[in-house]
C-alpha cells in the first residue's frame, strides 16, 4: 500500500501551479490532502482511477481536508465527533478492509500562541483519543500537517524558534504523547539525520537554501511497523509551500 500526504495550501492554487500533474503520476493507492481551502464543487481536479471524499470547513476558503482513493472505503467519517472541534474541516477518516487511513490538518497555535491552549487542552487530546479508539478496531495510518517540529533536528533554526508556534514545549510534548500512545513516526524509521524538511517560508530564497521545518508526517500503529517498506519526503515537488510525504507498506 502506497500512501501520499500533502498540505496543498489551497487546492485550486496548487492545481494552477501544476501540482495535479504530480498527484496524477505519483501512483499512490491513497492520497491525503490538507488545507484544501475549497468546497469540492469548486475544484477541478480529475485523478483517473480515484474517488474523492471531502471534509471542507464551514468557513469558505479556510482549512479543509480530502482523501482520494483507488479502493472504495467501507466507510468515510468527517471530524472527531466533537461539535466544538468539527467546524473547521480538519479530520477525515476512511475505513478499509485492513486499516483506517486518516488525514488531519492540526490547528496552528498562531502568533503570540493565541491558540496554544485550545490546541494543547482540546485538540491534541481529542485527536489522540480518536486515533486510539480506531486502533482498538484495526490498525491506523494517520497523516498530514501536524503543525509541530518534534525535535531540534526537525527544523533548521531550533534556537531562534523556541516558544514560536510549531516548536513550543507543549506542542512537542503532544507529539510525544502520540508516540507513547502506540504510533510510529515512519520517516524516522528510515532516516535519522537532519536537513529533511516539508515546509518552507515563502520568503525569497528560503526554500532554495533549505531553511525549513518538518511538520508533515505519516504515523502508523505500532503493529504496522513490520510492514513498513519505505517512507519519504519529496522536497522537489512544487505547488505549495509544503511538499508531499509518503509511506509504503508491504
Amino acid at each position: 500500500m502506497h500512501l501520499v500526504s500533502w498540505n496543498v495550501n489551497g487546492i485550486r492554487a496548487c492545481v494552477r501551479k501544476g501540482g495535479d500533474q504530480w498527484l496524477g503520476r505519483c501512483g499512490a493507492d491513497i492520497i491525503c490532502l490538507q488545507e484544501t481551502r475549497a468546497f469540492p464543487e469548486q475544484v477541478d481536479l480529475e485523478l483517473p482511477g480515484y474517488e474523492s471524499y471531502w471534509n471542507p470547513a464551514e468557513k469558505a476558503g479556510y482549512s479543509g481536508v480530502a482523501i482520494y482513493a483507488k479502493r472504495e472505503p467501507l466507510e468515510v467519517t468527517a471530524g472527531l465527533g466533537v461539535a466544538e472541534l468539527d467546524t473547521e474541516g480538519r479530520v477525515l477518516t476512511a475505513e478499509f478492509d485492513d486499516l483506517f487511513a486518516v488525514t488531519v490538518y492540526t490547528p496552528n497555535s498562531q502568533k503570540e500562541l493565541r491558540r496554544l491552549e485550545y490546541r494543547q487542552h482540546r485538540w491534541d487530546p481529542s485527536f489522540l483519543e480518536h486515533m486510539r479508539e480506531l486502533s482498538t478496531r484495526k490498525p491506523v495510518v494517520f497523516c498530514g500537517d501536524l503543525n509541530v517540529a518534534h525535535k531540534e533536528i526537525d527544523l533548521a533554526n531550533p534556537r531562534s524558534n523556541r516558544r514560536n508556534a510549531g516548536f513550543t514545549d507543549e506542542e512537542r510534548a503532544g507529539f510525544d504523547e502520540m508516540l507513547d500512545g502506540g504510533f510510529v513516526d515512519t520517516f524516522r524509521e528510515f532516516e535519522t539525520g537532519g536537513g529533511h524538511y516539508s515546509w518552507w517560508s515563502n520568503r525569497p530564497g528560503v526554500r532554495e537554501r533549505n531553511v525549513g521545518w518538518r511538520i508533515d508526517y505519516v504515523l502508523v500503529s505500532e503493529e504496522l511497523r513490520p510492514r513498513l517498506e519505505a517512507a519519504a519526503i519529496h522536497p522537489e515537488v512544487m505547488g505549495s509551500d509544503h511538499c508531499p510525504v509518503s509511506v509504503r507498506l508491504r
